[in-house]
Formats: structure tokens, C-alpha cells, sequence
């Protein structure tokens, strides 16, 4: 997947298009994912404690991967990324264009 935990994206489709968030949470399986402040919807919660209150609360909700774009750490754009691995193991995300390193990860 092209986004991890803590990444910043901003969306390019659908109804919060042009928003930008950190991602909370990421889904490999189903590819999907969480966006801070992305994709609200609101969620009927009981009490499960007496003294929980039941209530209507808002909460993000995971939406597919594809519908964003990584923001580059430089410039602030939108970027595609591709992987690169290093001589020493290290792998690396790189934007397409600008060919810097965005991040690595051992």
C-alpha cells in the first residue's frame, strides 16, 4: 500500500475532495483506510456501563486508499511514490517526479 500510519494525504476524490489529514489507521486487507477529520459519519452508540451515556457520536470512517495521494514532505504537493530498496536493506519511498526520498522504514 502506498500509505502508512502517520502519513499526510490529501483526498482527490469523492465528497472531501481537496481535504488534507493524517492517516489514523490502515486496513492492508481490504485496502482501505482512516483519515483524521476525512469521512465522517455518525454512529448510534448504547450504554454499555451504567454510567455510559448512549448517544449519536461522529467518528471516521475507512474509505479505499486509491482515493488519495501522498503529500510530499518538501513541497506540500500531492505525489505519487515508488519503492526503493538500498544496497544496506533499507527501504525507501521516493515521489516519481522530484525522485527524493520521502521515508524510510527498515
Amino acid at each position: 500500500m502506498h500509505v502508512t500510519k502517520g502519513d499526510t494525504v490529501r483526498v482527490m476524490r469523492g465528497d472531501d475532495k481537496g481535504k488534507e489529514g493524517k492517516v489514523l489507521q490502515v486496513y492492508p486487507k481490504t485496502g482501505r483506510i482512516k483519515v483524521e477529520g476525512i469521512n465522517i459519519v455518525k454512529k448510534h452508540r448504547k450504554a454499555r456501563t451504567a454510567e455510559e451515556t448512549s448517544g449519536i457520536i461522529e467518528m471516521a470512517a475507512p474509505f479505499h486508499a486509491s482515493n488519495v495521494m501522498l503529500l510530499d514532505s518538501k513541497t506540500g504537493k500531492p505525489t505519487r511514490v515508488r519503492n526503493r530498496v538500498d544496497k544496506d536493506g533499507t527501504k525507501e519511498r521516493i515521489g516519481v517526479k522530484s525522485g527524493e526520498v520521502i521515508s524510510r522504514a527498515r
